[in-house]
């Protein structure tokens, strides 16, 4: 019997109670396997892929298709884990119907629970009409990769006090 998923309402009665929460990545079937069998909350497949499975210099040319072909096969591997998968560079932050079409492309054909968007302030209307649309939403900010060309390499974010509020607010 297939175990169920953990909710984002348990992952958030979990963080309230203040249990740590885990995320691992995995990028395949047998890493998922091994990844949900150790108990861990949340798998992430991420746009990281382009360069630690497929080769590439940075996270740019990963696709819509590339995440959708990992993550069915981590979702496939995962039965008690919520699986989160990263929106790619230009599949998000062109137009919010763009933004709501791609997701929902990437829930649909996975069977993710969640997809993961880069930035901050600047992407707080995409969120809302994902979660409009009934797709849960995981923020990331700090390192973005997804800004390589724009930040000059991969630089770490909210080194000093006013940099660290910036990203919080």
């Amino acid at each position: 019997m297939k175990d169920e998923r953990l909710t984002i309402t348990q992952l958030r009665d979990k963080r309230d109670k203040g249990d740590k929460l885990t995320m691992l990545t995995a990028y395949d079937y047998p890493v998922a396997r091994i990844v949900d069998a150790a108990g861990v909350d949340m798998i992430l497949v991420g746009d990281s892929l382009g360069m630690v499975v497929l080769g590439y210099d940075s996270t740019l040319p990963v696709t819509v298709d590339d995440m959708i072909h990992h993550g069915r096969a981590v979702v496939r591997g995962s039965q008690r884990a919520m699986v989160v998968i990263d929106m790619p560079f230009m599949s998000y932050r062109i137009t919010v119907a763009d933004t709501v079409r791609n997701a929902g492309r990437v829930i649909q054909a996975t069977g993710a629970q969640a997809v993961k968007l880069e930035g901050g302030r600047d992407i707080v209307g995409e969120v809302q009409a994902l979660v409009r649309a009934g797709i849960p939403v995981m923020g990331h900010v700090g390192l973005m990769p997804q800004s390589v060309n724009q930040q000059g390499g991969f630089k770490v974010q909210g080194k000093d006090e006013n940099a660290a509020r910036e990203l919080i607010e």
